[in-house]
């Protein structure tokens, strides 16, 4: 059974420089209170993998507010002008990487893959600096598999072993990252005895989570 922690106590462990993984959607699926725990204890340098930049203001586009993220390796920028400026600009190094790409990148990381080979990109600026292998006598490219020192996620629920659901859409990106982390550090909406989760319903089990956070705890 988890002792359950306050947003505060989970990001001290987080130190500058590191990488990590935050689920979410445009902000649909992030965990709002450890991303702006983030940002009031000023964490820098990070490498920030996610599936997009968000919009100012709004889920992890508030770590590139604050100039927190060095670089990004997302599937796209094209909601957040700031990260835009800030890429412009120098300030930020991005990584685009095609949706399903992304995906399969973080999954291969959390299989203990050293990656996935797939048609996306051959013959684009995709393909730049990156490993062709033929099979059959079709190209694909070589994409590394992504691994971070943190995992971000966000939770329906979670009980008090650490066994998460999520909820609809807002599932996106988290089981993946979950798997693909040192550390794992889930922001649930509420924290329910053990049992009240159906077995069926878990998708992240307990094994792979290291800290529960209460939603809108402080010390």
């Amino acid at each position: 059974m988890y002792k359950v922690n306050t947003a505060e106590e989970a990001v001290r462990r987080i130190p500058d420089g590191a990488v990590l993984m935050i689920g979410g959607f445009v902000g649909i699926g992030t965990p709002q209170d450890l991303v702006d725990e983030l940002v009031r204890q000023g964490k820098k340098d990070l490498t920030l993998i996610a599936n997009d930049t968000a919009r100012p203001n709004v889920g992890v586009g508030k770590l590139i507010d604050a100039g927190l993220v060095k670089k990004a390796i997302v599937s796209h920028i094209g909601t957040n002008p700031i990260t835009q400026k800030q890429m412009i600009g120098g300030a930020i190094e991005v990584e685009l990487v095609p949706q399903g790409t992304l995906a399969e990148r973080v999954r291969a990381g959390g299989s203990g893959l050293g990656g996935v080979l797939t048609p996306t990109g051959v013959g684009t600026d995709a393909a730049i600096g990156k490993e062709t292998i033929e099979i059959n006598g079709i190209p694909y490219l070589l994409e590394t598999a992504l691994k971070a020192d943190f995992a971000l996620i966000k939770a329906r629920s979670a009980d008090y072993s650490g066994n998460l659901r999520y909820s609809l859409t807002s599932r996106n990106f988290n089981p993946l990252m979950a798997m693909a982390a040192e550390i794992v550090i889930a922001e649930p909406d509420e924290i329910v005895p053990v049992g009240c989760i159906e077995p069926d319903a878990v998708v992240t089990p307990h094994v792979l989570v290291d800290l529960l956070i209460a939603k809108g705890a402080t010390l």
